[in-house]
């Protein structure tokens, strides 16, 4: 069973080695409408810790040359803000640890200024001017302006397993761990973008929340995700129905585990899991990526001893961007890492019955959260 709730999986992870050389990151989007014109756009929030041992009043930047040269690491709570679309960009805000509260208890809630996040409310600010973004390289920033205050829901987890459980995080087994405690989640308040008032709501905000933290990043780094569903054979809009797809290369204990996915469809009800962790099951993947001048493709196919599910994704390049972080060490070891949520596919579920592949569903898929990288070893 995945559809699990567990917060203590959404608390702070940075302590022990991880404080010296880890990050930890909560993760939100959805959609809203322009008040005025209907207009839509897909939105995404994220609270971004690094290196909190490192902490003093003032960020600490790994860009900096003059941080490069002194061997110093980032320390920084990072709110980053934006929206995908022709006119995407992410901002980025960020904070000395001594102006940053973080909770150590369950539910998390981390607080900043005027930017707050926790399990059901996120609220804050981020802006930049042209001059700062052109003069502050080692932001990684876009200009612009983006405010919102907006309650949550998380509706359907994805509980990935014990590979994220007590004794692993404890011993910090994975260089990379990830927890979706609302694959599917409900957004309700509004967001102000680039002076532009934009209304979401809890049927339409099509929401996604999870988090990851670690050491350092997987490459390649796969995510799809979407809860905007339409069965393409009986036409019913598939309203209790999610999909996550999530991983790539991950670490264990230094050990890498090629070309591995957790993948989870909550189906109208029905659980449907694709876990590499959870070896009884014999899950089975493959993936490819691929770009044309104008759009970017995933191709995934997972399989278990009962059932199939084949993902096919697309997403134009412009309305995608590149999705900006610095690694724990102060590196920028991903310069490509495509990050959209206009993302169309189709996914094909399948049973297995004497060796034959019989069809459950095929659905179409919009409002898609995606994301594929690599960088050289």
């Amino acid at each position: 069973m995945f559809n699990q709730s567990d917060n203590t999986r959404d608390g702070f992870m940075l302590d022990g080695c991880f404080a010296y050389q880890g990050y930890d990151w909560w993760w939100h989007s959805f959609t809203g409408y322009e008040e005025k014109t209907g207009e839509e756009k897909n939105f995404f929030i994220e609270f971004f810790t690094c290196n909190p041992a490192y902490g003093e009043a003032e960020p600490i930047y790994g860009r900096l040359p003059v941080n490069q040269q002194n061997g110093r690491k980032p320390s920084y709570l990072m709110v980053k803000a934006g929206c995908w679309g022709e006119d995407h960009m992410q901002l980025h805000r960020y904070f000395g640890w001594d102006d940053v509260e973080v909770s150590r208890d369950v539910p998390y809630q981390i607080n900043a200024g005027d930017c707050y996040a926790s399990e059901d409310h996120l609220y804050g600010t981020v802006a930049l001017s042209e001059e700062e973004a052109a003069d502050h390289p080692e932001y990684m920033s876009d200009a612009g302006s983006m405010s919102w205050d907006l309650k949550v829901n998380k509706d359907i987890a994805f509980n990935v397993g014990y590979g994220a459980g007590a004794p692993f995080r404890r011993m910090k087994a994975f260089e990379m761990y990830w927890h979706a405690e609302g694959m599917k989640s409900s957004y309700e308040g509004t967001v102000i973008c680039n002076g532009r008032t934009y209304l979401v709501t809890p049927e339409t905000s099509y929401g996604y929340a999870d988090k990851n933290w670690g050491r350092n990043f997987t490459s390649p780094w796969v995510w799809l995700s979407s809860n905007d569903l339409t069965s393409m054979i009986t036409g019913k809009r598939l309203t209790n129905s999610v999909f996550d797809i999530g991983g790539g290369r991950p670490k264990v204990f230094g050990i890498p585990l090629n070309r591995k996915l957790l993948s989870a469809f909550w189906y109208e009800g029905r659980e449907y899991e694709y876990n590499f962790s959870k070896f009884w099951t014999n899950t089975r993947t493959k993936f490819f990526f691929h770009e044309t001048e104008d759009a970017v493709y995933w191709h995934v196919t997972q399989e278990n001893r009962t059932t199939v599910m084949d993902t096919k994704v697309k997403c134009l390049k412009k309305d995608m961007l590149f999705v900006n972080y610095e690694a724990p060490d102060g590196t920028k070891r991903h310069n490509r890492l495509w990050n959209g949520g206009n993302g169309i596919g189709v996914i094909r579920l399948y049973k297995i019955e004497n060796e034959e592949l019989k069809l459950i569903d095929k659905i179409r898929a919009e409002h898609i959260g995606c994301e594929y990288g690599e960088y050289d070893s």
